[in-house]
């Protein structure tokens, strides 16, 4: 609280001088140190921006922009994503998404791909758990403690058995694209799409309405690069692993 005195009336003479009472001022705090005020002028607003401009699990660097990638993994909504790649990227993104918080189911009939990596996660907690395929049951996601689904199950993946639910997001892995492709990528909200041949290229170019610039580009990306696309927007995306995750998961590779 902050205080103002203001000064008494002048005392008549043989009487007692009236004690002088603070009166507060509500509402305001105690007065800081005084300083000149900080100005910017309007071209120096521009400097004032964050590296990262949402929440979300950091998948990479923006190819284009060089600036972290990050995706918004966890909603209060079911959240659905398609993989066409290799299990080295997703794997980046599930460890990715370990370090936040969130658990890590695996549905696979790979368990020897994921073994080491579910191991090394979590510093010794089991927040990576493996599931051979059709055995995967109800999660419990929350706000609190939300959850990946991961789902590698080869070139044809059946129909989840899991409920959609909130705080909950499936990631399918498919390694190239089968007969049921065109169904899978129009159930996802986001595809992520690595190197592909030019004839998976067409295929994904129509079915995702990406242009002939994209369609080119597909069949020549690194082993590090992802075109992650809906049909509003693009984006390619280099994943950089640190040195504990090259530790654990070595070099990108596109071929598992």
């Amino acid at each position: 609280m902050a205080y103002q005195t203001y000064p008494a009336p002048a005392p008549q003479p043989g009487a007692e001088q009236p004690r002088v009472r603070p009166r507060i001022l509500p509402g305001f705090g105690l007065r800081g140190p005084r300083r000149e005020k900080h100005v910017l002028t309007v071209e120096d607003l521009g400097a004032l921006s964050f590296p990262v401009g949402d929440d979300g699990v950091l998948i990479g660097e923006d190819v284009q922009s060089r600036q972290p990638a990050v995706l918004g993994l966890f909603r209060p909504n079911s959240y659905d994503l398609v993989l066409v790649g290799g299990v080295w990227t997703a794997q980046i993104i599930a460890l990715r998404a370990a370090a936040t918080g969130a658990r890590i189911a695996v549905e696979t009939a790979r368990a020897h791909l994921w073994g080491p990596m579910a191991q090394a996660a979590g510093g010794g907690q089991p927040c990576v758990t493996i599931h051979q395929v059709g055995r995967l049951g109800p999660q419990g996601a929350s706000v609190n403690s939300p959850v990946l689904v991961v789902r590698d199950l080869g070139v044809r993946p059946p129909r989840s058995r899991l409920s959609a639910a909130p705080w909950q997001t499936t990631l399918t892995l498919v390694p190239y694209l089968g007969p049921n492709a065109a169904r899978v990528l129009n159930s996802a909200d986001l595809v992520g799409v690595q190197r592909v041949s030019p004839q998976e290229a067409e295929l994904i170019g129509r079915v995702l309405s990406l242009g002939p610039q994209e369609v080119t580009a597909l069949p020549t990306l690194t082993d590090d690069m992802t075109l992650w696309t809906t049909r509003m927007r693009r984006q390619y995306v280099r994943a950089i692993a640190g040195q504990a995750e090259q530790q654990v998961l070595g070099g990108p590779r596109r071929i598992d």
